[in-house]
């Protein structure tokens, strides 16, 4: 069997990059056409290119670009890529701002072309469920949604790096928690009146921001929200949870990185089996197949070749950011 493969370029070699590299060569639609890397890379069969501007005016094929490069130049780089006329894969955050974000809705409007944001935490099988419960009005009405986010980031993390600077970290909502502030709107939608508390407990000498925080809010749809979140936990990640209170039932879905179903209470709903979950060491590197980036890879190729709806857009990566700002703005 032959079929037309879509080929992508990767820009960012570090560990996300790599990822991205991993499944994107897994994938037999997919084809590696080129990298880019401020730094020389080990891949020496890849045609290589040590700026964005090199790989876009190069004869090199290529349909997609993921950036995979720090939260700060996230924007900037995507709306070259869309300018140079290639549908681009962004890494958790879109950007830093609203306004950035809506820069590159724009951008790609004009272009035609697709922006695909990286949300992998969507296809864990507990949060499938649960989206699938909200969705059938199972959970009936929504009181309360509290998330934990207890991490570990210590000097370890934040050696010699882009992390821990305002510029292109942005902070622990955007570079540790996005994934979890995603979940939150794709259940249960925009959230108002916040109201918020922040302190810089451990990392004074190494963050530009805080390292601990709580935000309390409304939800646009109803009900209120709560999240608490810090890395400051010693020696390793802690938890990552998010409990639902609801005249239905009560589901709280923890583990290190919000993948395992610790309670589950629902009125006339047994819970099904479901699929184990691939979930990443204390230091971010997954086992396996890359935790869930291979789905989000394989629908960056159906929404190419016409066959699924794209799974996270511009608008929802845009959304994440806003409610960040929000958060950080309470």
């Amino acid at each position: 069997m032959t079929f037309e493969k879509i080929k992508f370029a990767v820009v960012g070699c570090g560990k996300i990059g790599k990822r991205h590299i991993q499944v994107i060569e897994n994938e037999p639609e997919a084809e590696l056409t080129a990298i880019c890397d401020i730094q020389p890379t080990n891949y020496k069969t890849i045609p290589f290119f040590s700026s964005l501007e090199e790989l876009l005016t190069s004869l090199v094929p290529f349909d997609v670009v993921c950036i995979c490069t720090p939260n700060g130049l996230h924007t900037q780089q995507a709306l070259q890529v869309l300018q140079h006329q290639k549908h681009v894969v962004i890494e958790k955050p879109m950007g830093l701002t609203k306004a950035s974000c809506e820069a590159v809705i724009h951008q790609a409007l004009n272009s035609g072309k697709q922006v695909f944001c990286v949300m992998q935490n969507r296809y864990s099988p507990p949060i499938q469920l649960l989206k699938k419960l909200v969705e059938e009005q199972k959970l009936g009405e929504i009181f309360l949604v509290q998330i934990n986010c207890f991490w570990n980031r210590d000097e370890r993390y934040y050696t010699g790096d882009w992390h821990g600077t305002k510029d292109l970290d942005g902070g622990i909502l955007y570079t540790q928690f996005a994934h979890f502030i995603d979940i939150m709107y794709w259940l249960f939608g925009d959230i108002k009146k916040v109201k918020t508390q922040f302190q810089n407990f451990t990392h004074q000498t190494s963050t530009e921001f805080a390292d601990t925080g709580v935000a309390s809010f409304q939800f646009e749809q109803g009900g209120i929200g709560n999240i608490s979140f810090t890395t400051t936990v010693q020696n390793q990640n802690f938890e990552s949870s998010i409990t639902i209170i609801s005249s239905k039932g009560t589901v709280k879905i923890g583990g290190q990185y919000m993948n395992e179903i610790t309670h589950f209470e629902v009125e006339n709903y047994t819970m099904p089996q479901l699929e184990p979950t691939n979930a990443p060491n204390q230091y971010g590197n997954y086992q396996g197949s890359a935790a869930n980036h291979h789905h989000m890879i394989k629908n960056v190729i159906d929404v190419l070749k016409g066959r699924n709806p794209i799974t996270t857009n511009a608008l929802e990566g845009m959304k994440v950011v806003e409610i960040i700002q929000k958060i950080y703005n309470g």
